[in-house]
Parts: structure tokens; C-alpha cells; sequence
């Protein structure tokens, strides 16, 4: 069976941003925002309440559909994992992700995503996030 990070309690995040400063520092070894791979993002209204984005591990992932070199593979129990010397850096899996859970890593421009290992769940002081098991596909 495969983990994967999700999240079940969105109406606790306070968006402090502990949960990515976490996996930017345990996953990629800095302390920067735009290395982590979860996202929160202010949800707008007047509650203050926030959104929280990382992978869904899709079992048939559309991101690792379009990729044209094939970097990226589904991973079993959903899911990518990336296979960095054949990635070229193109954005397509950035731009196939419907909700957003990719982005580019401002150094070496490769895709950034939740490979669920779940340092972020033990950052997060408010229970937003948990480790699921999946049947593997």
C-alpha cells in the first residue's frame, strides 16, 4: 500500500505556512516558499480562511500523460515520480495539472510536486493534514 498526504481539515488552516516551510526544508533543502510542494493560498472573504494545494495522487496522473519525454511516471497507489535526467523543463505537466499542484523550481526549473512523505503533517499545528494508505493500483 502506498501513503499519500491529504487534506481533511480545511477550516482549521490559519495559513501560517509552517506545513511548507517544512517540505522546502526537509524535501529540497531551503527555506523558500517556492520550493515547497504544498501551496497556501488566502481563500479571500472576510473569514480569512485559506485553501491548501498539493497532489491529489491521481491514478491516472494527466500530468505524466503530458509529459512529451516521459519524466514523469505514475506512481503506484497514484501519484508521480519524476526521473530528472530525461526531464527537459518544458512546463507541460505544469500546465496539465487541473488543480494546480505543479510548479517549476526557480533554480533548476524542474517540476515540484507532493511526493507524499509527509513532512508537512508533522509541521502542521492544526491537524489539516493526514497520511492515508492506498491500495496500490
Amino acid at each position: 500500500m502506498a501513503a499519500i498526504t491529504r487534506v481533511v481539515n480545511m477550516e482549521r488552516c490559519i495559513g501560517c505556512n509552517l506545513c511548507a516551510y517544512a517540505c522546502a526544508r526537509i524535501n529540497r533543502g531551503t527555506v523558500s516558499l517556492d520550493e515547497a510542494a504544498i501551496t497556501v493560498k488566502p481563500a479571500g472573504g472576510s473569514e480569512g480562511s485559506h485553501t491548501v494545494i498539493l497532489c491529489r495522487a491521481c491514478a491516472e496522473p494527466p500530468c505524466a500523460e503530458a509529459c512529451p519525454t516521459g519524466a514523469l511516471l505514475p506512481r503506484k497507489g497514484g501519484g508521480i515520480r519524476l526521473k530528472k535526467d530525461l526531464c527537459d523543463s518544458c512546463g507541460a505537466c505544469v500546465d496539465a495539472c487541473i488543480i494546480g499542484a505543479i510548479h517549476l523550481a526557480s533554480g533548476e526549473k524542474k517540476p515540484v510536486f507532493c511526493i507524499h512523505c509527509g513532512a508537512c503533517i508533522e509541521f502542521c499545528p492544526h491537524q489539516v493534514l493526514i497520511s492515508e494508505r492506498r491500495e496500490n493500483a
